[in-house]
């Protein structure tokens, strides 16, 4: 049963050849199973999950009309508050922390019939690309346990990729949904910014957070995003439109008579490992025999993404970050009478925040001090601009642009924990579609032929034309996987 697809096991549910209750505890008997080697879990909620699911079944039984994907199990990730689970963001400030209100994410999964297993690992408050900035433990990519599963969100795909959940949710804020499905083999997708609510989830860089779906096919990404996007009153940056067609085009699933333009940018150039250009430029290929016509597509100012994002990012996570201060909840160190309020605040911070957090913090808070604002802070906000345009001019000549996710495959763990730089450079080919607010999916394209890792092909498409992005993934799967005989993860070492 765990190996069957999200939208498989809801017409199982829906026509009672299964309960969801059996879903629901295979998937948490194979997370009982597995995850003393993935830690992919924060927290898992049993009960709650069976609960849930029990509510599913008797709903069915009554003959009430459900979503097209109530009973199916999902991983949810601990940046979005739940009022009935712990939300600690991966963060000993936030310890057994329980919000007293869902996130409007959390709140559409219940109410499309979904159930929440538990919620997953992260790096702390969602800063970092490997998972190992998490204060609870490291999380393992399940095609190779000694290698990292991509971050913020590694919990999430690990979940997903060791057969834990059929589904889980994401946030991508540099590429923190599509980099980790790049290295774990799965279906990423970060909408549209504004398109899914922020409404409960707690900030990292509030201009730049995206919820977003992984799955193990482009169709259940599909089906996850339409469950819980759309305006959303709460959310002064959500979209008041609505969602796109992203259903209908993952069934769709043709490329014939499109516009796709290869980033000249993201295609050569150092750091980029053969293996993943190979299996990216093959894909190519077969998008032009699927009768798409490509180009390449110049966008020079993409260059400078990686740097402007990491001086806009830092200081908005500075002034996020400054709630957590010992005074309304959370982790309080030093309060015993001794102390003063800023000591008190001072000793929590440093032993709450992690090392990662700190140096976000400390570059965030220098890049907004008064003689620093205009030549850091002002001058990355004007790069974003010029990203934004190169975007615009692109999408005039092309219906979407593709890219290699990642420049590499998943790395070992503890390999870049002392080189920040190159942790950072793991967003290279992502952070543009942030900076600018547009659509962008990974879909796996292979392996490589170095390690026989998966290989991340990225797809970027306008603002609010999600629905591109699922149409390309879609006819990219569909040949891909009529070549290789069937999906990827089939292809992955057991746990």
């Amino acid at each position: 049963m765990i190996f069957k697809t999200a939208a498989e096991l809801a017409t199982l549910i829906a026509e009672k050849e299964v309960s969801a209750v059996e879903v629901a505890t295979a998937h948490l008997d194979r997370i009982e199973a597995v995850e003393g080697k993935v830690n992919a879990f924060l927290h898992v909620g049993r009960e709650t999950a069976l609960a849930q699911a029990a509510a599913v079944d008797a709903k069915i039984a009554a003959g009430e009309e459900l979503g097209p994907l109530a009973g199916v199990p999902i991983a949810h990730k601990d940046v979005f508050t739940t009022r009935d689970m712990p939300t600690t963001c991966a963060s000993k400030i936030l310890e057994g922390w329980r919000p007293p209100y869902d996130a409007t994410v959390t709140t559409r999964l219940r109410e499309a019939g979904l159930v929440i297993l538990g919620k997953t690992n992260m790096d702390e408050f969602a800063m970092g690309s490997s998972t190992e900035n998490s204060a609870f433990g490291v999380t393992h990519n399940p095609w190779d346990l000694t290698r990292i599963p991509g971050g913020s969100s590694g919990g999430s795909s690990a979940a997903v990729a060791a057969f834990e959940a059929p589904l889980a949710t994401g946030t991508d804020t540099g590429g923190s949904i599509r980099q980790p499905a790049a290295v774990t083999g799965l279906v990423g997708m970060k909408p549209t910014y504004g398109g899914s609510s922020r409404y409960g989830l707690v900030a990292f860089a509030s201009s730049l957070d995206t919820p977003g779906p992984f799955a193990r096919n482009v169709l259940d990404a599909a089906l996850l995003h339409e469950a819980f996007s759309g305006h959303d009153p709460r959310d002064s940056t959500s979209i008041d439109a609505p969602v796109p067609g992203v259903v209908e085009a993952a069934r769709q699933a043709d490329v014939a008579g499109m516009r796709i333009g290869v980033v000249k940018e993201f295609t050569s150039g150092d750091g980029y490992q053969a293996g993943v250009l190979a299996r990216f430029n093959e894909t190519v290929e077969l998008l032009e025999s699927l009768g798409a016509k490509v180009v390449e597509i110049s966008c020079a100012a993409f260059s400078y993404a990686l740097p402007s994002y990491y001086l806009i990012a830092p200081s908005e996570a500075s002034s996020n970050l400054a709630r957590f201060d010992a005074m309304r909840y959370g982790l309080r160190v030093g309060d015993d009478g001794n102390h003063s309020a800023e000591e008190v605040m001072a000793l929590t911070r440093a032993a709450g925040f992690g090392a990662e957090v700190k140096r976000r913090i400390i570059l965030g808070t220098y890049a907004l001090s008064s003689g620093y604002y205009d030549a850091y802070y002002g001058k990355a906000q004007q790069v974003r601009t010029l990203i934004a345009r190169d975007f615009d001019a692109a999408f005039e000549q092309v219906d979407v642009l593709i890219s290699p996710t990642t420049p590499t495959t998943a790395f070992p763990i503890g390999e870049r924990a002392d080189d920040p730089m190159a942790m950072y450079l793991a967003d290279l080919c992502t952070i543009p579609s942030n900076m600018a607010g547009n659509a962008a999916i990974s879909v796996p394209c292979g392996l490589a032929d170095e390690d026989g890792l998966p290989v991340g092909f990225q797809i970027m498409a306008p603002t609010l034309a999600d629905d591109r992005c699922y149409r390309v993934g879609a006819a990219v799967e569909k040949a891909l996987e009529d070549r290789w005989g069937g999906p990827l993860l089939g292809k992955a070492p057991a746990l």
